[in-house]
């Protein structure tokens, strides 16, 4: 089993790791590190106005922002990043049972993402992760780890908290559209909760490779925890910019489905990791999907009257499989569902 996690140190990238130079980080794409994503305070005591007129302004400027006072206890966020840091750490026969490429598993541990090998580098990205469904919880403990002991309450009580975060986050956006606070509740939230724990180990050569490829997410939104180390970058007027991490904050990114929805008015945004020399990162994704025969369309509130849609209804299950046959590039996944004006095509 050939985790990046099973070698305490490495000294240099393996050839696998090793990008085609064409897909390296650059190290002038970064704009002037003073352009930073929004942070929102979601405290309680706030106007809602307030926070809904700030959560769509962020949206539509970046995609991005980072949310604190979000009531997810930071004893809840620690104990399940310590318990998952501890499973990465454990002896490689103890992980054994759970390594699997099989995407149908309701919880595993991998490595990478994997493009073609050829002549000019390697197929992996820097990075090992555990993918699991994760909530409803009492259907999918089962399929957890005994081991680290602390891993299945601690990710128990972190599941449940989030899907709650999550929920709120839904219902505030939908109000900022002018949309009826429930919107986005039932079959366009309730398929289900997917969880991708990433460890990022220290990079011996940080210009050859990436911990995670370009790309844009699936869902609505997205909620990650990044801890405190940097490593996360998005798109922004057609540069990268680094997210840099926010004490007890959680990053939030609108995906795909969200921009279908909103017939283009909140889009989704490219992202990618880095990697560095120095510190392990460990980040932790958490998306809701729609139900597989979920019928994906632009709300027809947002559609302005006398104009077409943007983009043409589908079921989430061909959503899918366009966005694994994209490798998830935004561009590509898109254009299989844009309705283009008679006679052109961008």
């Amino acid at each position: 089993m050939g985790l990046l996690s099973n070698t305490p140190v490495h000294h240099a990238v393996p050839y696998e790791y090793v990008l085609p130079p064409e897909k390296r980080p650059e190290p002038d794409e970064l704009v002037d590190p003073t352009v930073t994503l929004p942070v929102i305070d979601l405290a309680a005591g706030r106007r809602r106005h307030l926070v809904v007129n700030e959560i769509i302004k962020a949206g539509k400027e970046f995609g991005f922002f980072q949310v604190v006072n979000h009531g997810v206890g930071d004893e809840v966020v620690g104990a399940f990043r310590s318990a998952a840091a501890e499973f990465f750490a454990m002896p490689a026969e103890e992980k054994l049972p759970y390594y699997s490429d099989d995407l149908t598993k309701p919880f595993r541990v991998d490595t990478s993402t994997t493009y073609v090998l050829d002549r000019s580098g390697g197929g992996r990205y820097w990075r090992d992760y555990l993918q699991l469904q994760c909530f409803p919880v009492d259907r999918f403990s089962q399929d957890w780890p005994a081991e680290p002991a602390a891993f299945v309450p601690s990710l128990a009580a972190y599941a449940t908290a989030v899907q709650t975060l999550a929920a709120t986050l839904l219902g505030l956006i939908a109000e900022g559209l002018g949309l009826e606070e429930s919107f986005f509740r039932g079959e366009l939230s309730g398929g289900g909760t997917l969880m991708n724990v990433n460890w990022y180990p220290p990079c011996p050569d940080p210009s050859l490779t990436l911990g995670l490829l370009p790309h844009c997410d699936r869902p609505l939104l997205t909620v990650l925890s990044q801890g405190d180390v940097s490593g996360l970058q998005a798109k922004h007027k057609g540069r990268w910019i680094a997210v840099q991490p926010v004490p007890n904050a959680f990053v939030i990114n609108f995906g795909h489905l969200m921009e279908i929805v909103t017939n283009g008015l909140l889009q989704s945004v490219e992202h990618r990791a880095v990697t560095n020399s120095s510190a392990a990162r460990l980040s932790v994704v958490t998306i809701m999907l729609p139900d597989m025969d979920c019928r994906i369309e632009p709300a027809p509130a947002l559609v302005t009257e006398g104009e077409q849609a943007k983009f043409r209804p589908f079921l989430f299950r061909e959503f899918n499989e366009a966005y694994a046959a994209a490798a998830a590039n935004r561009a590509d996944v898109l254009q299989r569902f844009r309705i283009y004006p008679a006679g052109t095509m961008e």
